[in-house]
């Protein structure tokens, strides 16, 4: 059972010298089309990616340019499709071949590259081995595990961001009317915190530009992302507003090709001359979780200057009609700021008063201004008030409108979407005030399960049954075995997936795989073939349609799965599910009847690239409690290593954020490689600064354990980790999830949000008994 792409005998590091994207990006699309095992099929469904006739990229958010053009994907968006679009089948006969002990022995580049799951199994404990079995059957089997439930509540539903609008409506209203809002989704590991913060400062957690302001902005402001991997179709606009003469100023702790230099593919010029052109105009490296003390600092000198020039009757630097007429909080605000020294901004920040001084000097002499963020900045326990400290910034210079705002950069696909149509576990009263309105029944009031909660209520054995529609929760939460142990303890888990992944290997006393289409698959059903829609970050929805046709008959759709399900469970109550299924306008109908901002659903979407939900604040409308925005008035952690977390008063040796490789998108793994960051043939590696390798008394290229330090005296170890000197700010470290997602304690996430904090794990390191490989 050996790896078709079984890697070199020693792991490989060489540091990559080329800019992001160019000729490096065009072998690697080549190879991974080749990869698919039906080259011809993908290139048509390659290039009907992200086109008005085609379908919507399987891979993250960022949204479209209007403009036209042939080839509208990335690298990253290449390898997702080819990736799902494979010939490679996972049946019966495979599953008969290999019982869950073997498959358990494979790493999950192995698992997800056998190919797409193509017809619906059932576990058997006796063999160990999964069987097939009818649809009826499985949803037969689901039904009867939830309705002998005691309680609603024993039952978790777990949705991805590749869902549809659709598919999540469906959902949400299948779960509502079940009796309860357990809702844990993949945006709770990713994006809570922006959600919560935003929510709080301006009335809406969504992000406030669209596409087209990034062309008109002074200033973009980058923090704690990773453009080049996780969403590489940025990586042009960026380009073109240093071109433009716009400002670039990047905050992170690693030097990221993808951050510095691009070569466009699309530009003949540059790839003739093997030339790049540069993605930032200033480069700022803060510390791990320093970010919060780095906008103060920032915010410290813009105050400094505003009142220089209000006591000498100059230009102010606030906006003070915009901070009058739209925001409360300012006093207590600015008397925070002024309570903060400059010491402790320092410190925290790992950045000089004068470094500072020069990234506020480019906010300030910008007129419009763009501030983005991602996962750098979610994923720590003051996540929250670093985002409401980010919106803080903005408001006090009015940076709200056209060319300017706050621009969290969402993950999966539709993410954002799953969202807006229903999928929480704390919904808004006026959703359920629709919702029961419409379908005449009473929806639960109370709020459901997260992520972190699903988890703590399986441990608890509080929850029977869990049903995940995609994703790969065992792999993607936190704390892995005591996750895989939670998992085990349910007595039924679903799997609604694409290909195979560990969560499959991971299930209850019973377990199924429901294979369900893709984004590129054709989805036919009675009413003839059907489009879904996906809304992006900057709030355009779109429809998608499939392009191959799927390897099995047996394959459904996460509509026709979901209501499959409903039916079983609930019979045709609130609605007729299967003639939801039948045409998916019939859905869209009750979405633009329930969902505000969806009114005329089906006709809108006939126009050429959708339409635009709107922002409330970028309109400076504030759906707040006051009706203002709010600046919030947060002090800055008292130590970002909070010693009250560490067994024993540990302190630890280094400080590691968990980050992807570039050949993989969440936890799907595209392949063994990581070429911008010069690692090949291996993902097991710390990235550690070189002083800090000789300061533990290592050589690079050593076997080493990994250790977190945390306060139940739990110990969370992942070994023979190769220890490579890499360009990382001292004290820091950095390594690959899902592999390292074992050191985040399950209990260790956000104030506010429930987001784990996977981007600043207290570490120590121990010589592993393995030894050092490494060219």
């Amino acid at each position: 059972m050996s790896d078709p792409h079984s890697p070199a005998d020693r792991l490989r590091f060489k540091p990559y010298k080329g800019p992001a994207a160019g000729w490096g990006a065009l072998r690697a699309v080549t190879d991974h089309w080749f990869e698919s095992k039906q080259p011809f099929k993908n290139l048509y469904a390659m290039v009907k990616t992200n086109k008005s006739n085609g379908f919507d990229c399987p891979g993250c958010a960022w949204g479209e340019s209007p403009e036209g053009g042939i080839i509208k994907f990335c690298e990253n968006g290449a390898k997702a499709v080819n990736w799902e679009a494979t010939s490679r089948r996972v049946d019966a006969a495979f599953f008969d071949q290999y019982s869950v002990a073997d498959l358990l022995k494979q790493d999950d580049y192995w698992l997800e590259f056998q190919g797409r799951l193509t017809e619906p199994m059932v576990y058997d404990r006796a063999s160990d081995h999964y069987k097939p079995i009818a649809w009826d059957d499985a949803f037969a089997l689901i039904a009867r595990h939830l309705n002998t439930l005691d309680s609603p509540h024993q039952a978790s539903f777990y949705t991805s961001g590749r869902a549809s609008n659709e598919v999540a409506y469906l959902y949400q209203l299948f779960v509502r009317a079940f009796g309860t809002n357990n809702f844990p989704d993949c945006s709770n590991m990713c994006h809570e915190a922006s959600g919560v913060a935003l929510g709080e400062s301006i009335g809406t957690g969504k992000g406030t530009v669209t596409f087209a302001d990034f062309a008109k902005a002074d200033a973009l402001f980058l923090f704690g992302q990773n453009p080049g991997t996780n969403h590489p179709r940025m990586l042009e606009p960026i380009r073109d507003a240093v071109k433009r003469g716009a400002q670039v100023a990047v905050f992170n702790p690693l030097k990221e090709r993808g951050l510095e230099r691009f070569q466009a593919p699309q530009d003949p010029l540059e790839m003739l001359t093997q030339s790049a052109s540069p993605l930032n105009t200033a480069y700022f490296r803060p510390s791990l979780g320093g970010d919060m003390a780095a906008v103060r600092g920032m915010v410290k000198w813009l105050l400094h200057w505003d009142r220089e020039a209000l006591a000498g009757n100059g230009a102010p630097v606030f906006d003070h009609a915009f901070i009058a007429e739209h925001t409360d909080g300012m006093d207590d605000y600015l008397a925070e700021v002024d309570a903060t020294g400059w010491e402790q901004i320092e410190a925290q920040s790992g950045m000089t008063r004068q470094v500072l001084e020069q990234a506020a000097r480019i906010h300030r002499d910008s007129k419009r201004v763009i501030i983005c963020w991602a996962m750098g900045i979610t994923q720590h326990k003051h996540s929250v008030a670093t985002i409401q400290e980010i919106a803080n910034l903005q408001l006090l210079r009015g940076q709200f409108g056209e060319g300017a705002g706050l621009c969290p950069v969402r993950g999966h696909s539709n993410v954002q979407g799953d969202r807006t149509v229903g999928i929480a576990d704390e919904p808004p009263a006026a959703l359920l005030d629709a919702l029961e309105k419409r379908f005449g029944f009473a929806p639960p009031r109370a709020p459901g399960y997260n992520v972190i909660t699903t988890l703590q209520a399986m441990v608890a054995k509080k929850i029977n049954v869990f049903i995940a529609l995609g994703g790969n929760f065992a792999q993607a939460t936190p704390d892995t075995p005591r996750t895989h142990e939670a998992l085990r303890s349910c007595e039924l888990t679903v799997q609604i997936s694409t290909k195979l992944n560990r969560s499959h290997l991971i299930g209850g006393t019973e377990a199924l795989i429901l294979p369900c289409l893709g984004r590129t698959d054709i989805d036919e059903q009675a009413g003839g073939p059907q489009g879904v829609t996906v809304e992006d970050s900057f709030s355009m929805v779109h429809l998608s349609h499939g392009q191959l046709r799927p390897l099995s008959a047996e394959m459904r759709s996460e509509p026709a799965i979901i209501a499959g399900i409903a039916e079983a469970t609930l019979g045709k109550t609130p609605v007729d599910w299967s003639a939801l299924v039948e045409n998916y306008d019939r859905i869209r109908e009750l979405i633009q009847d329930t969902i505000p901002g969806f009114e005329n659903f089906n006709e809108r979407l006939k126009h050429p690239g959708g339409f635009y939900l709107g922002n409330p604040a970028r309109e400076r409308q504030w759906r707040t409690a006051s009706g203002r925005a709010r600046l919030a008035a947060n002090p800055l952690p008292e130590s970002l290593v909070d010693a009250q977390t560490l067994a024993g008063g540990a302190q630890p040796e280094l400080v590691l954020q968990t980050l992807r490789s570039h050949d993989q998108y969440n936890t799907t793994i595209y392949g063994l490689n990581d070429r911008y960051r010069g690692v090949h043939n291996g993902r097991k590696v710390l990235f550690a600064n070189r002083a800090d390798i000789d300061r533990l008394g290592f050589q690079p290229g050593d076997k080493i354990d990994l250790i977190s330090l945390w306060r139940d005296g739990v110990e969370r170890r992942v070994r023979d980790f190769t220890l490579l000197d890499y360009d990382v700010p001292a004290g820091q470290a950095a390594a690959y999830y899902p592999e390292t997602n074992p050191l985040v304690p399950m209990d260790s996430y956000g104030d506010g949000s429930f987001t784990p904090t996977s981007k600043f794990i207290a570490i120590r390191l121990e010589k592993s008994s393995a030894p050092a490989r490494i060219a």
